[in-house]
Parts: C-alpha cells; structure tokens; sequence
C-alpha cells in the first residue's frame, strides 16, 4: 500500500513541475509578444447558405411527409433555377464601439476588404452598436463608412441597441438607417470634464507649477487655478466642435430640423423615427432573413490574433485547475 501511495505522490508532483515549466514558457513568450503588435486575420463567412439551410430544415420538419417530399422538390428546384453568380451581395460589417474608438482599426481593414471585391450597387449593412467617444476616433470611423459610399456601394446602418454621440455621427452616414424600437438613438452634443485639485494642493501647501508656450495650449488644468478666461476658451472649443458635428449631420439628414435633434438629448427609435433620425424600424435580423432567398448574405471580421503567450498561459490555467480537482479527487491517506 505504502508503494502505492509513494507511485501517486510522485506522479502529482512530476505533472506540478512540468506545469510550471511550461507556464514558466508561456511568461516568457507573452513577455516577448509584448514588444510586438500581433497581427490578426481576415474572415469571410457565407451566412446565406446556412440561413437558407435552416430556414429550410424548419420548414420541412412542420409538415408531414407527403407535404415535405412536395416542398422538398420545389426547394430543389428553386436552388437550381437561382444560381448564386446571380443573387446581389450584401456585405454585413459588425462595429461595437468602446468609448476610445479602438474598434476602428478593424474597422478600417474590414471596409479595405469589401471595397476590393465589392461591385457597385452591392449592399453593406453595417450592425452598428456604440454610445460615442473620442470625436477623433468616431471621426474617422464615419470617414471609414463614407469610403464605402464613395465606392457607389449602398450603405445600410442597423441599430439594435444603441447609436448615440460618436455612434450617431457614424450612423448618419449610411443610407439608409434602420433600429429596433426601443433602441437608443442621438445625444448629438459634445461633453469635456475633468476634475480639478487645485484647493486641494494649495490646502497642503504644495505648489504646481505649469509651463506653456502660447496663449491658450492650456486652457482648463487638473491641478492649477482656472481662470474664467481659460473657461470662455474651453467652453467656445467645444461649441466649435458642436457645430461641426451638427454640419456632419446635416450634410448627411438635411431634411432633419438640426436644431431641435442637436440638443445633446436622446430618444428611442420610435421617437427618433417621428424626428426623421431613423428611415425605419426593424432588427438587423428581420432585415437579413427578408432576403436570403435572393440575396447572397458575407459577413466580413478582421479578428485580432491572441499573442503566444496568451494562448500557452490559458491553456496553462486550465491545465492546472484540472490537476487541482485530479489532487482533490484522489487524496491519499
């Protein structure tokens, strides 16, 4: 029994140390892969087949036998006589923004691709979900979509959830702009805060000291005195901003009262519709299900690639939690 025992403890302490040898590895390697952007990959994924497919199955497996070998044969048929060379594209680009807009990289790869295949008068529907940030980055990210219009392609984008502030200036790009009806749509204004220490510091007697060159490179401080002169600067740089955004907005929606909407409010899509925001309600899905049967339906994905080390220290995680429930489930005594 002792032998047994000495075997078991043994084993588990030769798997602990090539554990760690191997986490050691992975360290080593995500600590490497620091230094070095990882690239990442384009997909392209055919949803129409697979759409079709299933609504298809779902069709059959509601009727009986007799019906299902009669429905069966047309769907055959059908597909025969519809050849995909045939169907127009629609190209489906998902973006969820975070409030720093890093999305956009992918985002601009992901239109490199579908302006490079795209033929004029194909669809883009882009499945837009992001309640604004940077003005820098959102900008560019309307700029990106603006391309997919200068390349004659027609511009769907669908909001199930939220277009607001940088979303929005994204959105009015499109098109045509559809939502779901309780979907969040506008806040076109601007917002700029910060805190500031300065009776904080001058509390404690600590002194801050700021250096400048020119009039106004620093406007508003976190932890000098502000000045209402450096407050009227600040305030009429973001009221420039607002009027470039409300500009952006109109060029796009002039039917739009721009005045009314750029209030920095937001509605729902219901209420955004009646204010000419939104050309439509529905979901992204409903859109994409009403054309299956003639459309052929690509949806493009620029995925970031994980680091080695990433990969190697997950694996690594997930290794070690097995061991442990091995250890808890075999206790020797």
């Amino acid at each position: 029994m002792e032998f047994l025992i000495d075997i078991g403890s043994f084993v588990v302490k030769a798997a602990i140390i090539v554990f760690a040898v191997v986490l050691i590895v992975g360290v080593m390697a995500n600590a490497a892969q620091r230094q070095k952007k990882s690239k990442g990959e384009l997909h392209l994924d055919m949803l129409s087949d697979d759409l079709r497919e299933s609504a298809h199955s779902l069709k059959l497996e509601m009727l009986d036998k007799k019906e299902r070998k009669k429905l069966a044969k047309s769907l055959k048929q059908a597909a025969k006589s519809s050849k995909s060379d045939e169907r127009k594209r629609i190209y489906i680009i998902d973006f969820h923004g975070s409030m720093d807009a890093k999305e956009v990289d992918s985002l601009r790869r992901e239109v490199n691709a579908v302006v490079s295949v795209a033929e004029s008068g194909d669809q883009v529907l882009v499945r837009l979900e992001s309640g604004g940030g940077v003005v820098h980055g959102y900008g560019l990210g309307a700029a990106q979509l603006q391309r997919l219009r200068d390349a004659d392609l027609d511009v769907i984008v669908s909001v199930d959830k939220i277009a607001a502030s940088g979303g929005y200036m994204m959105a009015a790009v499109a098109n045509h702009i559809q939502a779901a009806p309780f979907a969040i749509i506008g806040s076109i204004g601007v917002l700029a805060q910060l805190p500031n220490f300065h009776r904080w510091l001058q509390k404690h007697d600590i002194d801050y000291e700021q250096v400048t060159a020119g009039e106004y490179k620093r406007t508003l401080t976190l932890f000098g005195k502000n000045t209402d002169e450096g407050r009227e600067k600040f305030k009429a740089d973001i009221e420039n901003i607002h009027e470039q955004f409300k500009a952006h907005i109109a060029k796009y929606r002039p039917e739009l009262d721009i005045d009314k909407v750029a209030t920095g409010e937001y509605w729902t899509a219901q209420q955004a519709h009646e204010l000419g925001l939104v050309d439509s309600l529905t979901t992204s899905d409903a859109w994409l299900l009403e054309r299956i049967e003639s459309h052929e339906i690509v949806q493009i994905r620029y995925q970031q690639k994980k680091p080695i080390g990433e990969r190697i220290g997950r694996n690594v995680s997930s290794g070690l939690a097995q061991l442990r429930n091995f250890v808890g489930a075999h206790r020797w005594s």
